[in-house]
């Protein structure tokens, strides 16, 4: 009877500890993501190269990242946009290319970009164009939200 009694206990100990320490494992591995929102472009160099320097520091930290540039940024992601600088920053260039190294989605607004003048085949390689699906996609964990 006392063997009966502790393997009770035993199995019921589990069915309460065994739940607790899978969710623990699985929300480990749900990583939180930042999604930053960039209007300005060349006519703001701080707050366009803070953005991305933003977005490469937090993706180097393991966070899920997503860049979408409306408005003026549309205009530094084309093929041909000339380089931005600024001191105590890396280059546009820089941030950009090391944001395809790290595989960051950044986006562009298609409308924004029609009324720059810009296409699809213009845009910087790793660069697309934002479709809705993609904003809810990047990340599984809390959405911390930065505007620049």
């Amino acid at each position: 009877m006392k063997n009966i009694s502790i393997f009770l206990l035993f199995i019921t100990v589990l069915i309460f500890i065994g739940p607790v320490h899978a969710q623990d494992s699985s929300a480990i591995q749900i990583r939180d993501g930042v999604f930053i929102h960039l209007s300005h472009g060349v006519d703001s160099p701080h707050r366009l190269l803070m953005a991305l320097k933003m977005a490469v520091t937090m993706a180097e930290g393991q966070k899920d990242v997503f860049v979408y540039c409306d408005i003026e940024a549309v205009k530094v992601l084309s093929l041909t946009a000339k380089n931005v600088s600024m001191k105590g920053f890396p280059t546009l260039h820089e941030l950009l290319t090391r944001l395809a190294e790290l595989k960051v989605p950044i986006v562009a607004c298609p409308t924004c970009m029609r009324i720059a003048g810009i296409a699809e085949q213009d845009l910087r390689t790793g660069v697309k164009v934002a479709q809705r699906d993609l904003f809810f996609s990047f990340t599984k964990g809390r959405i911390l939200s930065l505007d620049y």
